[in-house]
């Protein structure tokens, strides 16, 4: 086949969550309370299935395979439903308040280009090391980036600059199961592959909101150049941190 590397993205969700207070590790099992995650876990089984099997073909496996978990991932241009930061933006732009169902629930949060250099890394070093960094990564914040809903709603509205958030109980039997505690261990990406988040949670809130207000405040804002901007930010702190992945890290190796 002509594909050498590939790394499957799945999701926090793959593992079987026992509501622990520890960080979920990539030896830990794979479950899932609904079919959503369920789903996440089988990508997961199914691309190890494939790993072992088919694409191991003597010494040296004919396509090198790895799978990657992320955490929550927050940035700018995501309008999706039922995700915290697009239903906050779009309550305060209609001056609405923020309608927040479980403020104590924690989540590893993580700025979206977070975990975006851990997967083109991974696939860097699938390439130039076969069978070295095959099998399942995490890639998620350092725990100072677990924190709850209600941490992250107060600095969206604080940044905004009006606004409000309400918690709204429901009916906990009418409602989709939600965990309310769920981290990742990111040990392993930061020993064997070098990797560690650049930005502290506080610095995502910020760069995501300001992308919407960039937005907000001016319709006919130029999206690309605004996103494109922000990536070099982005680069430029993990350049001056010596981020493994960056181009002049990698230089060196």
């Amino acid at each position: 086949p002509s594909v050498r590397v590939c790394v499957n993205v799945t999701s926090d969700k793959c593992y079987e969550n026992q509501e622990w207070e520890y960080s979920y590790r990539e030896s830990d099992p794979m479950g899932g309370f609904d079919p959503y995650s369920s789903s996440k876990g089988c990508a997961e089984l199914i691309t190890a299935a494939y790993r072992r099997s088919f694409f191991q073909t003597g010494d040296t496996p004919s396509v090198r395979v790895a799978s990657a978990r992320a955490g929550n991932v927050i940035g700018g241009g995501d309008w999706a439903r039922d995700r915290l930061i697009p239903d906050c933006v779009r309550s305060l732009a209609a001056e609405s308040p923020v309608i927040v169902r479980n403020p104590e629930a924690v989540r590893p949060w993580q700025y979206v280009l977070e975990p975006l250099s851990g997967y083109l890394w991974l696939g860097a070093r699938l390439w130039n090391k076969p069978g070295a960094f095959e099998g399942s990564w995490n890639f998620g914040p350092h725990s100072a980036g677990n924190v709850s809903v209600r941490q992250i709603v107060n600095q969206v509205v604080a940044l905004w600059g009006e606004g409000e958030w309400k918690h709204v109980c429901q009916d906990r039997s009418l409602e989709p199961h939600e965990a309310r505690t769920l981290t990742l261990d990111i040990t392993k990406s930061s020993s064997l592959l070098g990797w560690a988040p650049i930005i502290s949670v506080s610095q995502a809130i910020t760069e995501t909101i300001g992308w919407y207000l960039e937005r907000q405040c001016n319709r006919a804002v130029d999206v690309k150049a605004a996103t494109l901007d922000r990536i070099n930010h982005f680069v430029q702190a993990a350049t001056a941190q010596h981020a493994v992945w960056t181009a002049k890290a990698h230089e060196s190796l």
